[in-house]
């Protein structure tokens, strides 16, 4: 009978100590905000930054990761998920100036369909916009940004200003003669390159692992 007892004063203390709220675990000094980390949802976006912003706004589409970076100068400043071209309407890869703004542009090419904020990146249709995010490419070539994100971006950009479309995880590393090209104040001894040098950024990339 004592034995009996023993072992049901046991299982007590055992329920006892499962229903005790657990303490949440103090967060490690010097570790980088969850909010920094990782891929955003679909339709998801991040500033990093808040105005005012010094350099020249420089916009990075990866259309392998379905994301675009913002960067003034070369200080990442901004991120979101985009959705891109699908299956034979693909994004075209390089650079491209933006050509034209419209706040409330309708598309001439596809039923008049809405496309707010639209920046113009090639005169045969491909543009920045607002617009629908399933997580996954499915417009006919332009790239669909978040509406909130797309109507900030649209107030920090100007004609002429530089998007990089590619497909790899890469991030645009400025050079001293491209940030003093956008300085009308500045001498330039040499010609500013006309594309910008692409480097791997470990930080916000993970490496790309080749398929053999």
């Amino acid at each position: 009978m004592s034995f009996a007892r023993s072992g049901l004063s046991s299982l007590f203390l055992l329920v006892g100590a499962l229903s005790l709220p657990v303490q949440a675990a103090a967060p490690v000094k010097g570790a980088r905000p969850a909010a920094k980390a990782g891929a955003l949802a679909p339709g998801g976006y991040r500033w990093l930054e808040e105005g005012p912003l010094d350099g020249p706004i420089h916009l990075v589409i990866s259309i392998d990761r379905q994301m675009a970076h913002v960067y003034s100068g070369d200080r990442l400043v901004g991120m979101a998920s985009v959705s891109t071209g699908m299956a034979g309407h693909s994004t075209p890869i390089g650079d491209y100036p933006i050509l034209q703004k419209n706040q409330w542009h309708r598309s001439n090419l596809y039923s008049n369909a809405p496309m707010p904020f639209m920046q113009r990146l090639t005169w045969d249709g491909i543009a920045l916009h607002a617009g629908h995010n399933p997580g996954y490419p499915a417009s006919h070539g332009c790239i669909r940004l978040p509406y909130a994100f797309a109507q900030k971006l649209f107030g920090m950009t100007s004609l002429g200003g530089l998007v990089t479309v590619t497909r790899d995880r890469l991030h645009p590393s400025l050079t001293i003669e491209q940030m003093a090209a956008a300085d009308s104040m500045a001498k330039v001894a040499a010609p500013a390159p006309a594309k910008p040098l692409l480097d791997i950024d470990p930080i916000i990339f993970v490496p790309r692992v080749s398929r053999r």
